[in-house]
């Protein structure tokens, strides 16, 4: 598949290449030995996770990150700061995934050293309350002050504006919810280009999601009912602000999608591509044969160069 705005990025390929349907099976190999989400409990799902218990590892801290706290109207929220090592031209507002349920903005470390040094913009990961604990809309409540306050203070702290936002997963859809608010409640959209791996755009949940079955590619749908319920907890699941894909979506930034043909969500961002679009936007896709939900946060030839792709977009948009 070609690229419109990577010249020198390797094109996705037409199929899977046989290391990454391998890689596949020991991810399903390893999953189906462990208990599932529902038995263990999110809280105890979050502890395996912290001990690099969890399929994806143990973590790896930069000790180029910094701890702010932002001082929003909703109390303190931690913003995780890593600085490019070149001149900071703007600043990246970054949403962890985990499906509203897990995840931390210090999972993320080395995959934002990356950003920040391929794309010289400062990437500042805002924290959020988890479901079940703190259901809908305490998660976008949060991303929202968190947003917007490094909107009003990114000059002074950083020296930069803020100009790109994006997250993956839960992340993605709360980057966009996040975009939506700071529009319609303060007429603000200082986003000149969105990363949206791998979203969740329609919590009805599309086809994809529905006939995807149980086959534990770190997504199934069982497990995509699991997160969303913990989350939503009885609210409608055609609010745009929870389901996004109802939204206006006019005036939005440039955005990619990027998604693996063994993801539930791929629906999700093939049917959210169509609706930027259709409401005046760029969105541009990236589909990657064989590759499965998350594929890209492990250290592999296909995850490695879906993120130069991601950042070759940024520096694109921001030309």
């Amino acid at each position: 598949m070609a690229s419109s705005f990577a010249p020198g990025i390797p094109d996705i390929p037409e199929e899977a290449p046989p290391e990454v349907l391998a890689f596949n099976q020991q991810i399903e190999d390893t999953l189906r030995q462990l208990p599932a989400l529902w038995d263990v409990g999110a809280e105890a799902a979050r502890q395996a996770r912290e001990e690099g218990r969890s399929i994806f590892g143990p973590m790896h801290l930069s000790e180029r990150a910094e701890v702010m706290t932002a001082d929003t109207a909703l109390g303190p929220i931690e913003v995780r700061v890593i600085r490019p090592s070149g001149e900071a031209r703007g600043l990246f507002v970054h949403i962890h995934g985990g499906g509203w349920v897990l995840g931390g903005n210090h999972h993320h470390d080395p995959m934002l050293v990356n950003l920040a040094d391929a794309t010289n913009l400062v990437v500042a990961s805002v924290d959020y309350r988890l479901a079940p604990e703190h259901p809908y809309p305490a998660g976008p409540d949060d991303c929202e002050a968190g947003t917007l306050w490094l909107v009003h203070h990114a000059p002074d702290r950083f020296g930069v504006e803020v100009v790109a936002i994006g997250g993956e997963s839960a992340g993605a859809s709360l980057s966009v919810v996040t975009m939506l608010r700071l529009r319609d409640r303060y007429g603000l959209n200082p986003f000149r280009v969105a990363l949206l791996p791998y979203g969740a755009y329609d919590l009805r949940h599309t086809p994809s999601v529905r006939a995807f079955g149980d086959r534990p590619l770190i997504l199934s749908t069982p497990i995509v009912d699991w997160f969303r319920d913990q989350y939503t907890q009885g609210a409608d699941l055609e609010d745009p602000d929870l389901s996004p894909i109802f939204a206006d979506l006019t005036g939005m930034p440039p955005a990619l999608f990027v998604v693996g043909d063994q993801d539930p969500l791929i629906d999700d961002s093939l049917f959210m591509a169509a609706r930027w679009r259709r409401a005046g936007s760029r969105a541009e896709v990236d589909i990657w044969p064989g590759a499965i939900h998350a594929f890209d946060y492990f250290d592999t030839d296909y995850g490695r160069a879906a993120r130069a792709r991601m950042h070759a977009f940024v520096n694109a948009m921001l030309t």
